[in-house]
């Protein structure tokens, strides 16, 4: 029994010495495991990211281009969200989130421990992390933070940074941050946008019930936004609501009456309809100018110059100019079988790019045409070719399989197109050209999105006269983001529109007058560069300058460039405001050189100011995110090219374009107006570029790939019309003023066909103006060969030099209207010599003056 018992003793001893050294193995392995996790902590933490950027976080915001007056122009954004500081959200807004989402934010340090084991055990039993138990601190952390993949590593990084920034940041502080980031459904960030979206008004002026229904919203905007489904959004209001009673956040009777509130959405807004995407675009380049990669934040506000009646007229006035075009030559309806065979796709991605495809089938159902374009499979929605198909005809109905038609691409070239490119050097087509070369890629997999490109464009751009600000600026027919801007960048030829720049240094000079006789015969032109007039006579009388001009006579343009030296117009038509490269050649007072309807804007104006030229402006000032205004690059100062003299009797010659020649159609508007029409060669470019004291305009009207306009037009009815129907609106209601006639300016009675000074009692005598000092003195001969010898200077008629004049010079007797030429112009070589021309004005100074000083580049 004893030694029964001594075993057991035994027995007894071994376990206590197992359980003994178990236990400091135990022990060891504990602190051993205590410093493998403090050790696995302190490196995890050093790999989290860094909650030093949530005191100055700023979310992407929307980036708003504006007028002056605060109408969106047009938004820029990658989310849209309207930032706003806490102290702008009232509490009643607060504390709906706060029941909805997380009662206890202002008690807790970050984490709802309770919670986080609920859904713990949620996610044990279904084996995957689905249920987070969040509190709005942590949901800050992971959507400002973290990643938003559903991991245990993910988790646990979200708990330690929530630890730490609730050490770091106020509860307003995070709060804000999560108001302004969470999501609400249908594109809108944040609750500033969100209360817009939802109920038309700013945060700061919902009421509770509609605070509840936001509040509801969060959980899952697919499900409970009030624009998806009414009835569910209603109950999630009612379930906020009793939160909010239940956790004293409300009153019972304010939470009753906010139940009974009729829930009354705003208006479902539509797609901003961008007034001016070309304002837009100069915006945007503007912005990242001077704030740099920082504008993908957003946040910024674009003030412009642009005048939103008048942007809205001006893009009316091209619209309806074009579809009157589109009318005169059958463009609109059902298609045409093409004169000319398709062209071949060359695989280059650069936009802009007029191609011909033939039409291999249609679809009904998804309203659109299938177009093959050389080796190019492409698709065009007739949802967006309203221009040509107003009558909504079906594909079908609107173009047979077979049919050859002008398209462009809306996006770039597929890849497979450009690699395969005939040539590894062969040069892309120049943008608006039609491709005619057959290359050998091979067809892409899908097809590609086109847009109809049957008719041609227009751009319209106006200045106000006086502060020099762009009031409207059209660029195509459509308002179309990405679309190209043609007021701004097409570089076109502006023919005779031209034409001023050259009379005008004339009159800067001193070498030319209103009255001075300029050939009108190609045979009389002394180079081999002979133009043609429009009627292509070769027998005309030489002409006076008011009449050539104001008649837009070739020749006389030419003759008088000849005189003047093409350099010289160069300069002087640079310091206006014509500000690309152009040639010293006699072919430049046709307007060979290709300029941009904007340019031609800038420099009429500085005609119409009295010859001073001024940078036009579009962007007022820039607002940062924080409110501060940023710094715009400084705007060189404005200078005078022109005396005020000079430019009064260019304006005066312009005039006569409009009262008796080739602008004729614009006395319509009812006022003074002063401008010049333009037509190219073949009609592939047309103008009408003019002013009134008020503002200056012009307009542009082609193909972008330079196709000829057609028969009969030209800048009298291709460009003009655009022009009046936007004065008109822009005249609205503002009193008629004449071009106020300033110091320098006599008037005197001249001979018609000589330009001398007329015999007394003439009949047949014309008032004309005169720089003081260039009046003619010599008297036209009498009709047997003699000369009045009266004793009375008809010089200025009792005025001296110097005194204003206010009558407008008389054009009695001028030929029928006739259109702007549009005869080939051919630049000649630049080694040959500058035509001798005879001069017939004997009062010209026998030299011209230096070149006047170019301002700095537009």
């Amino acid at each position: 029994m004893a030694s029964g018992e001594a075993a057991k003793r035994g027995v007894g001893a071994a376990i206590a010495r197992w359980l003994k050294r178990l236990g400091l193995a135990l022990l060891v392995l504990a602190a051993l495991g205590a410093v493998a996790v403090a050790v696995g902590i302190q490196r995890f933490e050093a790999e989290l990211p860094s909650t030093a950027e949530l005191k100055n976080y700023q979310p992407p915001q929307v980036t708003r281009v504006v007028t002056r007056d605060g109408a969106v122009l047009g938004e820029l954004f990658t989310e849209r969200r309207t930032v706003v500081r806490i102290q702008q959200i009232p509490a009643h807004v607060k504390l709906a989130v706060l029941a909805a989402e997380d009662a206890g934010f202002y008690e807790h340090a970050g984490l709802n421990y309770l919670g986080m084991l609920r859904a713990l055990a949620v996610n044990l039993r279904s084996t995957s992390t689905r249920q987070g138990g969040s509190t709005i601190t942590q949901q800050v952390v992971k959507n400002v933070l973290l990643t938003p993949e559903r991991t245990y590593d993910r988790k646990a990084r979200e708990v330690i940074l929530s630890r730490k920034i609730e050490q770091e940041l106020t509860k307003d502080e995070i709060l804000e941050l999560y108001l302004n980031k969470i999501y609400f459904g249908h594109s809108r960030y944040g609750i500033e946008e969100a209360a817009r979206y939802y109920f038309g008004k700013g945060v700061r002026d919902v009421s509770l019930a509609e605070a509840a229904m936001l509040a509801g919203v969060v959980k899952g905007p697919g499900v409970y936004s009030p624009r998806i489904n009414l009835q569910k959004a209603t109950a999630r209001r009612a379930f906020v609501l009793d939160q909010m009673q239940a956790k004293g956040f409300a009153e019972a009777a304010q939470v009753e009456t906010a139940k009974r509130e009729a829930m009354t959405l705003a208006a479902e807004p539509e797609a901003l309809n961008e007034l001016a995407p070309e304002v837009v675009a100069e915006a945007q380049r503007m912005l990242r100018q001077v704030a740099g990669p920082a504008m993908e934040r957003g946040g910024y506000t674009v003030v412009t110059t642009i005048d939103p009646a008048l942007q809205s007229a001006a893009r009316g006035a091209v619209r309806k100019n074009l579809d009157n075009y589109a009318k005169r030559h059958k463009l609109v309806g059902p298609l045409k079988r093409a004169k000319k065979e398709p062209a071949a796709f060359d695989g280059s991605p650069s936009g802009y790019r007029v191609f011909r495809g033939v039409v291999t089938g249609t679809d009904d159902a998804k309203g659109t045409l299938s177009v093959q374009v050389g080796t190019l499979r492409g698709t065009v929605s007739l949802k967006n070719a309203d221009r040509y198909n107003p009558k909504g005809l079906k594909p079908s109905e609107f173009a047979d399989v077979g049919k050859v038609v002008r398209v462009s691409l809306m996006g770039a070239a597929p890849p497979s197109a450009v690699e395969d490119r005939e040539g590894d050097d062969a040069e892309p087509a120049a943008a608006g050209t039609v491709v005619n070369h057959v290359p050998a890629p091979a067809a892409p997999a899908a097809p590609v999105p086109l847009r109809l490109e049957l008719g041609p464009e227009s751009a319209l751009v106006a200045i106000d006269v006086r502060t020099r600000e762009i009031r409207a600026l059209v660029g195509s027919y459509g308002a179309t983001r990405g679309g190209l801007d043609r007021a701004t960048f097409a570089k076109r030829q502006p023919g005779s529109t031209f034409k001023p720049f050259v009379f005008g240094y004339g009159i800067k000079a001193r070498r030319m007058t209103p009255a001075t006789i300029l050939e009108t015969n190609p045979a009389a032109l002394g180079s081999d560069y002979k133009p043609q007039n429009y009627d292509e006579s070769e027998g005309h009388s030489p002409a006076r300058l008011r009449e050539a001009l104001a008649h837009s006579v070739n020749v006389a343009a030419v003759s008088a460039m000849g005189q003047l030296g093409p350099s010289n117009v160069a300069a002087f038509a640079s310091s206006l405001g014509i500000h690309a490269k152009l040639g010293t050649d006699l072919s430049l007072a046709l307007g060979a050189y290709e300029v941009t309807p904007r340019e031609m804007a800038t420099a009429y104006a500085t005609i119409a100011a009295g010859g001073v030229y001024e940078e036009p402006q579009l962007i007022v000032k820039i607002l940062g995110p924080d409110g501060a205004e940023l710094p715009l690059p400084t705007r060189p100062p404005s200078h005078r090219v022109m005396e005020e003299a000079e430019a009064y009797v260019l304006t005066s010659l312009l005039s006569s374009v409009v009262q008796s020649g080739t602008g004729k159609a614009a006395r319509a508007l009812g006022r003074p107006i002063a401008g010049k029409t333009g037509t190219s060669n073949q009609a592939k470019d047309t103008w009408f570029v003019g002013f009134s004291t008020d503002v200056a305009c012009a307009v542009w009207t082609g193909y972008d790939d330079a196709v000829p306009l057609g028969r009969g037009e030209a800048g009298a009815s291709a460009a003009l019309p655009a022009f009046v129907e936007f004065m008109k609106k822009a005249h609205d209601k503002r009193p008629i003023t004449d071009f106020p006639a300033p110091r320098g300016i006599v008037r005197v009675k001249i001979d018609p066909t000589t330009g001398l000074l007329a015999n007394e009692n003439q009949e047949d005598a014309l008032t004309e103006i005169f720089l003081a000092g260039t009046e003619p003195t010599e008297l036209a001969p009498l009709p047997d060969g003699g000369v009045d010898g009266g004793d009375e200077e008809p010089a200025a008629e009792g005025l001296d030099a110097g005194v204003a004049v206010v009558e407008e010079p008389k054009n009695e007797g001028l030929p029928e209207v006739i259109l702007d030429p549009g005869v080939e112009v051919r630049p000649t070589k630049a080694e040959d010599p500058a035509p001798t021309v005879k001069e017939r004005d004997k009062g010209q100074a026998p030299e011209p003056p230096g070149h006047p000083p170019e301002p700095p580049p537009f």
